[in-house]
């Protein structure tokens, strides 16, 4: 199992990893946020959400987080939805968090994970805001670790 980087473009951070599951079981995972604390790996994702079973454009999620010792709240919005293929949603503060499931096989899938803050505007870019508070680093590892989590839990 290996946690490759991807080129996504400019602000972005893309990882990818082949699984061996069926992209639709694995694209169900994400699309219910009530088990993204089970994916997660960076560590700041609590187990209680509030939201839909089933993610779908337009649908808000609000997640427990902790980050540096202190919990807090976020309500994201669902921008994209293709069954078994996409899903992404848009954190408050302007950045969208994309997974992608592509078929390799019946059987594997390559899963990227995507943090994108390519178009936060211009106060953020001009100010550096998300390399500076160090969360292109942060989020960077929780990817990676998210998948190599991910993959170890089907790839025996």
């Amino acid at each position: 199992m290996t946690v490759t980087a991807v080129d996504a473009g400019p602000k972005q951070v893309s990882r990818s990893v082949e699984v061996h599951a069926p992209a639709a079981e694995l694209f169900a995972s994400v699309a219910d946020p009530r088990r993204h604390h089970e994916l997660d790996g960076s560590g700041t994702v609590a187990a209680f959400v509030d939201g839909p079973a089933r993610l779908a454009p337009g649908s808000r999620f609000s997640t427990k987080m902790r980050m540096f010792g202190f919990p807090y709240r976020i309500t994201s919005t669902v921008t994209a939805v293709k069954p078994d293929e996409l899903i992404e949603w848009c954190h408050p503060v302007g950045h969208h968090w994309r997974w992608e499931f592509a078929a390799v096989s019946p059987t594997v899938t390559r899963v990227t994970e995507t943090f994108d803050y390519s178009d936060t505007g211009p106060l953020k870019d001009r100010f550096k805001y998300y390399q500076r508070l160090g969360f292109v680093r942060r989020n960077t590892a929780g990817i990676e670790a998210t998948l190599a989590k991910l993959a170890a839990r089907y790839n025996r």
